[in-house]
């Protein structure tokens, strides 16, 4: 599933096709995000997690594959599942839902790759960090 770049943390597993999975997605990118140290924002992930396994879900066919890559400052998030039929952008709100918009906002990229009959949708996030600053010396 996806690229195959080398990332110091990996993390793949299948869930089961139903909406319970949700939930367990988030408690396993909850273990990646500790297991990985990442220091970037963990809700941030746990959003980007829970929307892309939902439409996975609801617009997707057969069971979703999630996989999380990362290190301490940069996450790849991973969706896959068996439907051939790509994901189209909607207007945001209430009737269509949030889903890749709100992907977009807090991913630093996001795309879809076709895979085996199936898709994968992926995103990646990177932890703001600010470089240390000397502070004045005492004399």
């Amino acid at each position: 599933m996806g690229s195959e770049e080398a990332w110091p943390y990996e993390m793949d597993t299948h869930l089961p096709e139903e909406m319970g999975s949700i939930t367990v997605a988030r408690q396993i990118a909850r273990r990646a995000l500790s297991e990985s140290g990442y220091r970037g924002q963990h809700e941030d992930v746990l959003l980007v997690v829970s929307e892309l396994v939902t439409n996975a879900l609801v617009h997707g066919a057969g069971a979703p594959e999630l996989r999380i890559r990362g290190d301490t400052s940069h996450l790849r998030i991973e969706v896959g599942d068996d439907g051939a039929e790509l994901p189209a952008p909607r207007e945001p709100g209430p009737a269509n839902g949030w889903g890749l918009h709100v992907v977009r906002l807090l991913s630093t990229g996001w795309g879809i790759d076709s895979a085996g009959g199936g898709k994968v949708v992926w995103c990646e996030l990177a932890a703001q960090l600010t470089p240390l600053q000397a502070g004045p010396k005492e004399a």
